[in-house]
């Protein structure tokens, strides 16, 4: 069986040949005993041929061809450990062994839950800082951890019935351990304010579920329809992360509004500091004012909302400013980190064959009779003086005649936008020529034309698909917010934090700013799948801190109709919170980079300052301006379309009430409500 991952054995003789009899006769053995190894189906041997391809041409560079039996995502990692290790033993002063594969970049791997650890555990220290009850922080991150170990095993389950991503456990455990401990830190922090105003622990939990766990509700499923969003682009590769990860965020806002309130009622009032218990019992409830820093900045920000607006503006469109240059294509393992041994092998074969043979193309055509073996002789001339292609292998023709190959090497890397200008100029200039007045057509395969091939179909389809994620996202905003102005500003502050995401990947992987020193390899093009997959978690993500932030403003524009008062409170009142949901998010992201991948480490820092700027530009400062700047027209909605929409409300049940008689009161009425608003400030104005 040969049909499991095909690795590479690279050595190098650092004096001498590799055709020295010494190296030869350790090389054959080192190949014979790798080749009775677990796993092993076949490996070649370039010694069993005078003139082999696999020695370079100054002979002090040659590979062989390990085929294992599996698949590398079906391979025991001990099996291609076992390869590494037999390998390595022939190690000498002067001769050195590298591998590469995918199989091998198992071993390059931990393996191991550092990533997840190291997020955890800021996200414990954030939460203490934030609470100052080790219980209030210790349940958002057992919530999360329960709803993560659930989808992880649900995940597992789901690859038996359908394709899913090797990388998808992995981001649904990043994404449901980021939106998880947000999600629990909502709902713990309403209700520590409904204790400190004298509710008892089951009412404080009931209320929390009911003002915050709407909210949580909404938001999550914002975040899966964004995901679930990847379905019409009908490729089977994203199906099974799209159901992976909302599963995942499925589970995690059903352990936020079930477990959470329990666990909540189970440590009582210990959900606040001893502090806080102790002044609450000497000092009675406390009063709803918000203060210190996030109410002055509340304040400072419906001072100058021309200004602030004006520079989150620059700043959001300086970073997305690399988007621009957004090159999509397939990195391989010469983006790995200088020090691996995959990293090594693929630099070996590009120094001894040239780059081009870490990823050939491939032709492949159906051959009819006599004029088409002519036509494929005559090509494979042509192919041999075409620009970009390095070298060609003679025509090979299967056992019935009737289909042909050709491997073309081109001069250049497999990333390179060369090699891709190559796959364009065979397919639109040279092939055509060559099928003329014949019944061939050929088509070019390999990693290059594969990947560019999936970066057009994902490009091909990528309006629709954003079309249809800002569509759904909007409508479900202007049913809850019963608002024209929230869905429209929501859609532009989300497309501004994907671009601002984007122009950092861009920069950090594309460009290598900072790549190498951060261990993530050296630069390269982005892959295909990653704008997709990034552009419906970060809408999602995006969607969660305005539907948080909003929902606040919402709740007192319904109180007051006030929106001067309704952004200052809403943003003072959330601004804490979110702040700190933010740090638990970016640091859980960023511990992804520690995973030693580089698709998990992208999506970690997209998401990461995605989320950076999301809470600390967008929601602090732009959003606000903007609603301070347009005042009553943020919540304005025709009468005729809210009389036909149907009411799916985020707000307490309370407030309902009060919506409908301010969506019924006349322009009159509203001004006569705001001129007393101004007469008389409620104590909530306090700007600290």
């Amino acid at each position: 069986d040969l049909g499991g991952d095909s690795d590479t054995i690279v050595w190098h003789t650092t004096s001498g040949t590799v055709r020295a009899a010494d190296v030869e006769q350790a090389m054959t053995r080192t190949l014979d005993r790798i080749a009775d190894l677990p796993g092993v189906a076949a490996v070649s041997n370039p010694y069993h041929d005078a003139d082999s391809p696999l020695i370079s041409e100054n002979a002090d560079t040659a590979y062989a061809t390990v085929t294992f039996e599996d698949a590398s995502q079906d391979l025991d990692p001990g099996q291609a450990r076992a390869v590494v290790d037999t390998a390595e033993a022939a190690e000498t002063d002067g001769l050195r062994i590298e591998l590469g594969g995918g199989a091998i970049a198992l071993t390059e791997s931990g393996g191991s839950h550092l990533a997840e650890a190291v997020g955890v555990a800021v996200a414990a220290v954030v939460l203490f800082v934030a609470f100052g009850s080790v219980a209030a922080a210790l349940l958002p991150i057992a919530t999360a951890l329960v709803s993560v170990g659930t989808a992880y095993a649900a995940i597992t389950l789901l690859g038996h019935a359908m394709t899913v991503a090797d990388f998808a456990p992995m981001l649904g455990t990043l994404v449901g351990l980021g939106v998880g401990i947000d999600y629990a830190l909502f709902i713990v922090t309403r209700h520590r304010r409904g204790l400190k105003r004298g509710l008892s622990v089951a009412d404080a939990a009931a209320d929390a579920v009911a003002t915050t766990g709407r909210a949580v509700v909404f938001a999550g499923a914002t975040v899966c329809i964004a995901l679930l969003g990847m379905l019409i682009l009908r490729l089977s590769f994203l199906n099974g992360v799209a159901v992976a990860a909302s599963l995942t965020v499925l589970l995690t806002v059903a352990a936020s509004v079930t477990l959470l309130p329990a666990l909540l009622s189970y440590i009582g009032p210990r959900a606040l500091s001893r502090r806080e218990r102790r002044r609450l019992a000497e000092h009675g409830p406390e009063p709803e004012v918000p203060t210190g820093f996030a109410a002055r900045w509340s304040a400072f920000v419906e001072r100058h909302p021309k200004l602030l607006g004006a520079l989150a503006l620059v700043v959001i469109t300086v970073i997305a400013l690399p988007t621009l240059g957004l090159r999509l294509g397939t990195s391989d393992q010469g983006n790995d980190p200088k020090g691996t041994t995959t990293r090594q092998a693929y630099d070996l074969l590009a120094d001894g064959f040239g780059p081009g043979v870490n990823g050939p193309l491939t032709l492949v055509t159906e051959v009819r009779g006599a004029e088409d073996r002519l036509a494929l002789d005559n090509l494979d001339a042509t192919l041999r003086t075409t620009e970009g292609v390095s070298s060609v292998t003679p025509v090979m023709y299967n056992s019935g005649g009737d289909a042909a190959y050709l491997t073309v090497v081109p001069e250049s890397a497999p990333q390179s936008e060369d090699t891709s200008d190559l796959v364009e100029r065979l397919r639109s200039e040279v092939l055509p020529r060559a099928e003329a007045g014949t019944a061939l057509d050929v088509h070019v395969g390999g990693v290059t034309a594969g990947y560019d091939d999936f970066a057009d179909v994902i490009v091909g389809k990528l309006p629709l698909f954003v079309g249809v994620v800002i569509g759904l996202g909007c409508l479900l905003l202007l049913l809850a917010f019963r608002s024209v102005g929230i869905p429209l500003k929501a859609a532009a502050m989300n497309v501004a934090a994907v671009a601002a995401a984007f122009g950092v990947v861009v920069a950090i992987f594309q460009w290598g700013w900072g790549s190498e020193l951060l261990g993530l390899g050296s630069a390269g093009p982005i892959e295909p799948f990653l704008p997709v997959i990034m552009v419906s978690v970060l809408f999602g993500l995006s969607m969660d801190y305005q539907v948080f932030l909003v929902s606040r403003m919402y709740e007192e524009w319904l109180e007051t109709g006030d929106n001067r008062r309704a952004v200052r409170v809403g943003l003072a009142e959330t601004g804490r919170v979110i702040n700190s949901a933010a740090v638990i998010m970016i640091s859980v992201f960023l511990a992804f980079v520690l995973s030693g991948d580089r698709v998990i480490a992208m999506f970690g820092i997209a998401l990461a300052a995605a989320v950076a700027l999301d809470a600390f530009v967008l929601r602090t400062l732009l959003v606000p301006a903007l609603m301070h700047l347009l005042g009553r027209a943020n919540w304005w909605l025709p009468r005729r379309l809210d009389s036909l929409l149907p009411r799916i409300s985020i707000e307490p049940p309370e407030c309902r009430a009060a919506h409908e008689r301010l969506a019924a009161a006349t322009d009159a009425e509203v001004a006569d409500v705001l001129a007393e608003e101004e007469r008389q400030r409620d104590v909530r104005d306090t700007t600290g």
